[in-house]
């Protein structure tokens, strides 16, 4: 559960003055990703410096609690793309039932677009591969979910894809900031220790550019009750100070969010199931938010 798409190994490491360290060993090469992930991966999105250069040269910018990143071995010759992180003494986020650390999560997250808002510029001169959540990708999205639609659902789905343009505007016109682009509660541990604070997010590999509401859109997903789930929302509403949008205006942004989150899983690759802890009704989902949406 540790790893999402590339061969993760532990490593318990004997240092000559005696210390102990325990890293994370990931292999971002192409050929050590996990069959599943090699097979559906969409081609356009596979990119191992993307998270190799968010751990060296974005997440340090600021004190965030992330792993920390402890070296990297990059040689596109040899088709070499090692990453060498913090071990984390913790839980994945959908173990935790407690109400509590999950407003901490939103707070966190909250901060994290905050502080990065006012960076993009200086970002925008890292040599990250940041994938960017414009109109067209989110047009490509829909796109895809109609083309890869079983007949049960294609005319739906043709639908959606055929009056989905307003939804691209109103997605591209929301405030851009720094994203983690698969902010699901798998991809978020809660730490043991406090050293570093509670909530250590991982998996990088889609860090982006785009509006934060797309982190809280996938943190929200699942079986949540409409009570729990807005209490949610609203703590980040309220904690992100950066972000000029009134209750209504913010739940309609959330709502094409979660649409565009919909059509990546239905887009993600032909004749493809997502895995078991991102199990769900995508498509009785985006019908659902298109009709709210008016589409």
């Amino acid at each position: 559960m540790y790893s999402s798409s590339s061969a993760t190994e532990f490593l318990d490491l004997s240092l000559d003055d005696g210390r102990r360290l325990q890293l994370v060993f990931k292999d971002l090469s192409r050929d050590a990703l996990l069959e599943t992930a090699r097979a559906t991966k969409p081609s356009f999105l596979y990119n191992p410096l993307r998270e190799i250069r968010t751990y060296e040269l974005v997440l340090p910018r600021h004190d965030l609690g992330t792993p920390t990143f402890y070296g990297a071995i990059v040689d596109p010759f040899r088709d070499r793309y090692w990453l060498f992180l913090e071990k984390v003494a913790g839980v994945e986020l959908y173990q935790v039932g407690d109400v509590d650390v999950w407003n901490a999560v939103v707070c966190w997250l909250a901060a994290l677009h905050d502080r990065f808002a006012d960076d993009l510029q200086s970002l925008s001169t890292l040599p990250v591969p940041f994938v960017h959540f414009d109109a067209d990708f989110f047009r490509l999205w829909a796109e895809r979910a109609a083309a890869f639609a079983p007949v049960p659902l294609r005319a739906a789905l043709e639908h959606i894809r055929a009056s989905y343009e307003p939804v691209v505007d109103r997605l591209a016109s929301l405030p851009r900031t720094f994203i983690h682009g698969e902010f699901y509660a798998p991809n978020v541990l809660v730490r043991h220790d406090e050293r570093s604070g509670t909530v250590c997010p991982v998996d990088w590999e889609m860090a982006a550019i785009g509006t934060g509401l797309i982190d809280v859109a996938a943190l929200t997903t699942g079986g949540w009750s409409s009570t729990d789930r807005a209490s949610l929302e609203e703590s980040y509403r309220v904690a992100r100070r950066s972000l000029d949008l009134d209750e209504r205006d913010f739940s309609e942004a959330l709502d094409c969010c979660r649409l565009d989150g919909c059509l990546r899983w239905l887009g993600w690759a032909k004749a493809w199931s997502p895995p078991p802890q991102h199990a769900h009704d995508w498509a009785a989902e985006a019908m659902g938010l298109a009709d709210r949406l008016g589409l």
